[in-house]
């Protein structure tokens, strides 16, 4: 077996701990401490994220889309695919190591996605991209964690507690849709959704593109 090779290690902020990327032939995974956050071989449910939601606001003219996490580009080429040319695409990402990541040693995974003319990238905490906003998006796709409990990051609180999600409800058009990624289910959070406004389903989808895999956790919520 191909052993794992250690390409580079990034800080997460707040003294969050330090992310590892790895590479293992053509496959790649980022890891933080004992924990693999994504692997290049496992995106169906990332992708899923961007497909669900791309339904949701199909037929509106030049929408908008936020994504908060870039990882390995999944939700981004995903959603790219669906959406049509008068779209923008905002990306929000807390390291910019991974930016870095996704134009050099994932640049082959990524397929010049970042180059797509309706794609911008903005380095920082997606929550500040959603706090100033009013009926700025028609999407805003969370995959900053591995779910609400803010295991990478314990800022990442914020943004899935009851006053981020009524920030997220606000920045949000009428009839938009919260699309939030989770490696397991979480009940509370489903409360909390519909508490802050949303009408919330929760979606089993497989973590890969084959149809196996473990059941990763999709909420999909609309603005009422």
């Amino acid at each position: 077996m191909i052993p794992w090779t250690l390409i580079d290690t990034a800080e997460m902020p707040d003294g969050g701990g330090e992310l590892r990327l790895k590479q293992r032939g053509s496959e790649f995974s980022i890891m933080l401490g004992p924990t693999e956050l994504m692997n290049s071989r496992l995106s169906g449910s990332e992708e899923a994220l961007a497909r669900l939601a791309c339904e949701k606001i199909g037929g509106r003219p030049r929408p908008h889309m936020l994504i908060g996490g870039l990882g390995m580009g999944f939700t981004l080429r995903a959603a790219l695919a669906e959406l049509k040319a008068d779209a923008r695409v905002t990306v929000g990402e807390l390291v910019p190591s991974v930016v870095a990541w996704a134009r050099g040693p994932m640049a082959e995974l990524f397929d010049g996605c970042l180059d797509d003319e309706r794609v911008v990238v903005r380095e920082g905490d997606v929550i500040s991209l959603i706090r100033p906003a009013s009926q700025a998006y028609d999407a805003i796709l969370l995959d900053v964690d591995n779910g609400p409990a803010g295991l990478t990051r314990k800022a990442n609180d914020d943004l899935y507690a009851l006053g981020g999600l009524r920030a997220a409800h606000r920045a949000l058009r009428p009839g938009g849709v919260l699309a939030v990624w989770s490696s397991a289910p979480d009940p509370a959070f489903t409360r909390r959704l519909r508490e802050a406004g949303f009408r919330a389903e929760e979606l089993k989808v497989r973590a890969s593109t084959k149809g196996s895999g473990a059941r990763h956790i999709i909420w999909m919520a609309t603005k009422a």
